[in-house]
């Protein structure tokens, strides 16, 4: 029996309800929605909002530039990586590497000049000690005297257009040359060790860096670089790029030479990922991707481009960088020099390749030579 207090409804409304009802409940989620953001809510809601910024990825023109995707290449689509040691004067050989070689700050400067004027847009600094003690924490890794603190405000001031990258790790500075601070039986300690990474990125952003890019993967340091950054007020003057994706590679021998950073024992494959992996590699992508990282890395490249492709198209919106690496280099090199193939024709195809897969920007030792190609 019907209540007389109940309206009678047309039975096509029980499956079509009124328009008017399902606008009076959007617009009272909407005003909900409001009244939660302006009383500044706590919780999972906070926590999201927190991660997602936009200001670190946008305030250099090279980075607005990292947004826009295609298949073309141009100076702003290569970063410089260079190795940077204590004595100003110094330019050292590395003859694992034809034709790189690690500078003091004076001759950087003479170094990158004209590379500038052919259109030079990022560099990759690489800090690289003799003199400097080691130890088991890397003390030397922030401190005032060490090479790429010194040299970022020589870098901003000289060349102010250039967007300026730096490598943040422990290895070239410890004593065990691992990527981390070490438990008492030899193995990483993540949380002493992310927390070492976090104050070296905050010492290269108050220097002047406007990129850290933390290669030790170690687990949660994006969280911690970008909490000590926010801390800091530079959260919106330092963008985080991540070696989100990096693979315990025999292609890194040559660097290794070149910034002295070989363990001293074991090797790194309980931090770096197995070369065989896709799962793990997409795992470590999501965390550093939620933990805020702006922009994200695949080291080596020609041998992981299915991974290169499988991030960019689980992340279109971030920039991916591949990382060319010394390996890399050294074989392409070598073999144009031996009449194997003709450098230029192969060094290309590599790159579009590398582009075609979904990066935004290449890290190579043949940018010197790449932008004289370019201009051609």
């Amino acid at each position: 029996m019907r209540s007389s207090c109940l309206p009678k409804r047309r039975s096509n409304e029980l499956h079509n309800p009124p328009l008017v009802s399902l606008a009076g409940t959007c617009k009272s989620f909407l005003q909900l929605t409001v009244r939660l953001l302006e009383a500044r809510v706590s919780g999972p809601l906070a926590i999201i909002m927190s991660l997602i910024k936009l200001h670190s990825s946008i305030f250099h023109p090279t980075l607005r530039k990292l947004q826009c995707q295609d298949v073309a290449i141009d100076t702003h689509n290569l970063m410089y990586p260079v190795f940077l040691v204590e004595a100003d004067e110094a330019v050292q050989d590395i003859p694992s590497m034809p034709g790189v070689a690690r500078y003091g700050i004076n001759q950087l400067l003479a170094h990158l000049k004209p590379l500038v004027a052919k259109g030079l847009a990022s560099i990759l600094l690489f800090g690289v000690i003799d003199e400097m003690p080691k130890d088991a924490t890397g003390s030397g890794a922030d401190c005032a005297t060490n090479p790429v603190v010194r040299a970022l405000p020589l870098l901003r001031q000289a060349f102010p257009e250039l967007l300026i990258a730096c490598d943040v790790c422990l290895c070239p500075y410890t004593d065990h040359g691992h990527c981390g601070v070490l438990t008492v039986d030899g193995v990483i300690d993540n949380e002493p060790s992310i927390r070492r990474i976090a104050q070296i990125a905050l010492a290269y952003a108050k220097a002047g860096a406007h990129i850290v890019a933390p290669s030790d993967m170690m687990d949660n340091r994006i969280h911690a670089i970008k909490g000590i950054l926010r801390e800091h007020n530079l959260e919106n003057r330092c963008s985080v790029l991540s070696y989100s994706v990096k693979f315990a590679s025999g292609f890194y021998g040559p660097f290794r030479d070149a910034a002295k950073s070989a363990p001293a024992f074991g090797d790194r494959k309980c931090y770096q990922l197995p070369p065989g992996s896709k799962g793990i590699a997409k795992r470590a992508a999501k965390r550093d991707v939620e933990e805020g990282a702006d922009m994200l890395m695949v080291k080596p490249g020609m041998a992981y481009l299915d991974i290169v492709k499988q991030v960019k198209d689980e992340y279109p919106e971030l920039p991916l960088f591949i990382y060319q690496v010394s390996g890399e280099y050294s074989m392409l090199l070598n073999a144009g020099k031996i009449g194997a193939f003709d450098l230029k024709t192969v060094l290309w195809e590599v790159l579009v390749g590398m582009r075609r897969a979904g990066a935004d920007c290449i890290i190579t030792y043949f940018t010197p030579l790449l932008l004289d190609w370019l201009k051609e």
